[in-house]
């Protein structure tokens, strides 16, 4: 975390989101919120309540391969099409401005690597999730949303930038004011926290705020894999990945993962004959074919015969047979690539804290994904581990669902850019 505080280039990449300013709850007003990762495209008119309250309007819109993969311009217009089309069908009473120049503000979730300059500037590092676009890669993409809804008469002012994680922050930090961090543990895994500005040592920033929020990209945390206890099945997943060498924290604790590094371990069983009797199958010798949704059915089955076990093995995956032996192995291999994520993720909690020095004081943590949502006993795994570390001290420690940073967080920092 230093050595990326200190320099560009570190392997945990340590980002500045130039949002420095803390939600207190007590906010109003209304925000749009654009969310742009994937397949869908989102759009969210925002309302914050004196009391607290937030009302959220959205509507979803599919973007198309002619858009992933055609010109800049093109996607761009598109959004703001998309931004023109759903302000067009609220009430006018929805749509009071919310900048000085008689526009809406708009919070800009964009997840793709992007190097952040400012809270309302990045410059696009490459596209990923099957984009390709012409002309967008290097360029800034507020200027480029912005550009484009200034052609069309949109009445919109593209106010912020944020990345997912920071959102998750801001939009937990509003219910829950002593929240310091902010965590994604799903498909993917990250984290964002508050840090003291002065301790950002290669940020050249004037501002006479003290904190400003961090993304850490953690899951490149150890890529030269010397920290983490890797195994020959992490290896062997890593090496056989798109990206090698790359993103280890996150191979080791992310959604995405699990089932790959589970179907290693039960392979590597297989050949040593010690459960199928040494029989595999077509499916379960393809790759990533061990969902980690299965993981969590084979956890949560406590029956006798452990029967979704066995569904799982002989009639997802077509293992020809199992004995009740074979299932307890493979319910006991879940349960310790479960574990680990788990501790590992727990680790990563506690040096932040460690970092901030909060553990007397105590903070609130903001967890979005389905990893800590869905998966059995994630969450108490994790506060076994921070007690273990903290002692009777991690009791301070608050861990919390955060919903819909990529919308609500999104608004919020258009908020703060505006304050």
């Amino acid at each position: 975390m230093n050595k990326g505080l200190e320099k560009h280039g570190q392997t945990v990449a340590m980002v500045p989101s130039y949002v420095t300013g803390v939600p207190t709850g007590k906010e109003v007003g209304t925000f749009l919120a654009l969310d742009l990762g994937g397949t869908n495209l989102r759009v969210c008119l925002i309302k914050l309540g004196s009391d607290g309250n937030i009302s959220i309007k959205q509507q979803k819109y599919k973007v198309s391969e002619t858009y992933k993969t055609g010109e800049a311009r093109q996607l761009f217009d598109f959004l703001a099409d998309c931004i023109d089309k759903f302000l067009a069908e609220l009430n006018e009473t929805d749509k009071r401005s919310s900048s000085k120049e008689g526009k809406l503000n708009l919070g800009f979730t964009f997840s793709f690597p992007v190097e952040q300059t400012a809270i309302d500037k990045g410059n696009l590092i490459s596209w990923t999730k099957g984009f390709t676009c012409a002309g967008a890669v290097g360029k800034d993409v507020v200027f480029m949303l912005q550009e484009a809804l200034n052609r069309k008469g949109v009445p919109v002012k593209v106010s912020a930038l944020v990345n997912d994680t920071v959102g998750t922050l801001l939009a937990h930090a509003y219910k829950h004011p002593k929240t310091l961090l902010g965590v994604i543990l799903g498909t993917g895994t990250n984290c964002a926290y508050f840090e003291k500005i002065s301790n950002i040592k290669k940020l050249q920033f004037n501002s006479n705020a003290e904190h400003m929020i961090i993304n850490l990209e953690w899951g490149s945390f150890d890529n030269e894999k010397k920290v983490l206890p890797i195994t020959m099945f992490d290896n062997k997943l890593d090496r056989e990945s798109n990206i090698p060498r790359f993103q280890i924290f996150e191979k080791m604790v992310s959604g995405m993962y699990l089932g790959e590094i589970t179907r290693n371990v039960l392979l590597n069983l297989i050949d040593r004959k010690l459960i199928f009797d040494g029989i595999s199958s077509k499916d379960f010798n393809t790759h990533y074919s061990f969902e980690t949704a299965y993981l969590s059915t084979i956890e949560e089955d406590d029956s006798d015969t452990l029967e979704n076990v066995r569904k799982i093995l002989e009639e997802e995956l077509n293992i020809p047979s199992t004995t009740l032996t074979d299932r307890k192995i493979v319910k006991r291999v879940c349960q310790i690539v479960g574990i680990r994520s788990a501790r590992l993720s727990a680790a990563g909690l506690s040096a932040i804290i460690s970092h901030c020095n909060v553990i007397e004081t105590g903070c609130d943590i903001g967890i979005d994904g389905s990893l800590f949502e869905f998966y059995p006993a994630f969450e108490a795994r994790i506060k076994n581990a921070l007690r273990e570390h903290f002692g009777s001290n991690a009791d301070n420690i608050n861990l919390g669902l955060a919903r819909d940073g990529s919308g609500v967080g999104a608004a919020l920092a258009a908020m703060l850019s505006v304050k």
